[in-house]
C-alpha cells in the first residue's frame, strides 16, 4: 500500500509542519492543495490506492469526490480498488470525529497504516456528494458567516451563530420523507450522513455513516431563552430529548421552501433552489477507521 496524503495547507495551520515533517521522515508521498477542487482532481487521477484528506470536512469532501468519480442521474460509479483515509485537522471534523478518528496525527495516521477499512455511505444534495451532513435554515446561514469571518475556530463559530440568530426568522418549510410529507416553521432542517456538525456537537445522535439511511433533524421554532438548554443537550449528545427537536430516518427526502437561498453540506455553504432533493448511496466508498 503506497497511500498518497492530499494536504490542505489553510486547515490546522499549526500542524502542518508537523505533518509534512512526519510524511517526509516515512517517505510518504504527498501535495498541497492550491485552489478550490485541486484535491478533487489530484484524488480522481492518482495511482494510489489509497488517497488521504489532511485537513477539514471540506478537504475530506473533496478527496471523497475525486474517489467516488462523476455523480449522474442519483448514481456514481467510484474508482474501484480505492479507500479513503483521514487525517482531520479543520474546525470542526464531523466525519473523523463520527468514524472514531483521533485528531492526533501519529494516531491518526497509524489509522490509515494500520486500521482496518470500512464502507462509507455517501449522500446527494441537488446531485452534490456529502459525506457528513447538509441542511438549510439556521446553520446554513451560519456557515455563510463563519466562512467569511476570516478567523477560524470553535469561538469564532459560536460567535457567528449568536449573531445570526439575533437577527433569524424561521423557514416555512414542506418536508417529506420517503413519501410522508408536513409543513411546518423550522429553524432548521439537518440531514445527516455522520452524527455531528464538528466539535461533537450531535445533531444527529443516532446517524451511521455505513448503514444505508440518512439521519433527519428537525428544529422547531424556540425562544433565546431555550438556546442554553438547547445547546447543552447538544454536546451532551441527546438534542433528541428535547421537546422542540425531531428525529427521522429515511432514504429519499426533499425539503421545499418559499423561495431559493442558502444551503449547507460538509461545512461548506452554497446558494440553492427552493427545492433541495436529497438521497443516499449505500456503501458507495471505503475509508480506513480504527481497530475495534
Amino acid at each position: 500500500m503506497r497511500p498518497l496524503f492530499v494536504i490542505n495547507p489553510i486547515s490546522g495551520k499549526g500542524r502542518r509542519s508537523k505533518i509534512v515533517s512526519l510524511l517526509e521522515q516515512r517517505g510518504f508521498d504527498y501535495v498541497l492543495t492550491s485552489a478550490p477542487g485541486y484535491a478533487e482532481r489530484i484524488a480522481a487521477t492518482t495511482d494510489a490506492d489509497v488517497v488521504v484528506a489532511v485537513g477539514g470536512d471540506g478537504t475530506v469532501n473533496e478527496v471523497a469526490r475525486g474517489l467516488l468519480g462523476p455523480v449522474a442521474n442519483g448514481n456514481a460509479i467510484p474508482r474501484p480498488g480505492k479507500v479513503l483515509g483521514i487525517i482531520p485537522c479543520g474546525s470542526g471534523d464531523g466525519l473523523a470525529r463520527c468514524l472514531g478518528i483521533s485528531r492526533y496525527t501519529e494516531k491518526a495516521l497509524d489509522t490509515v497504516l494500520n486500521g482496518v477499512v470500512q464502507p462509507l455511505d455517501v449522500g446527494l444534495v441537488n446531485g452534490r456528494p456529502f459525506f457528513s451532513v447538509c441542511g438549510v435554515g439556521l446553520d446554513a446561514e451560519v456557515s455563510k458567516e463563519f466562512a467569511q469571518a476570516g478567523r477560524r475556530g470553535v469561538v469564532t463559530y459560536l460567535e457567528k451563530a449568536v449573531d445570526v440568530w439575533k437577527k433569524y426568522k424561521p423557514e416555512r418549510l414542506t418536508i417529506e420523507i420517503d413519501g410522508r410529507r408536513w409543513t411546518q416553521d423550522a429553524v432548521l432542517v439537518t440531514v445527516a450522513n455522520s452524527n455531528q456538525w464538528g466539535n461533537d456537537a450531535k445533531v444527529a445522535p443516532y446517524a451511521d455513516c455505513s448503514d444505508g439511511v440518512l439521519d433527519i433533524t428537525v428544529l422547531d421554532r424556540f425562544s433565546s431563552l431555550e438556546l442554553p438548554d438547547l445547546a447543552i443537550r447538544l454536546m451532551a449528545g441527546h438534542c433528541d430529548s428535547s421537546s422542540k427537536v425531531h428525529c427521522y430516518k429515511g432514504n429519499h427526502i426533499v425539503i421545499s421552501r418559499e423561495k431559493a437561498g442558502m444551503a449547507h453540506f460538509d461545512g461548506e455553504w452554497f446558494e440553492a433552489d427552493k427545492i433541495l432533493d436529497i438521497s443516499i448511496l449505500p456503501s458507495a466508498l471505503k475509508v480506513f477507521v480504527p481497530k475495534g
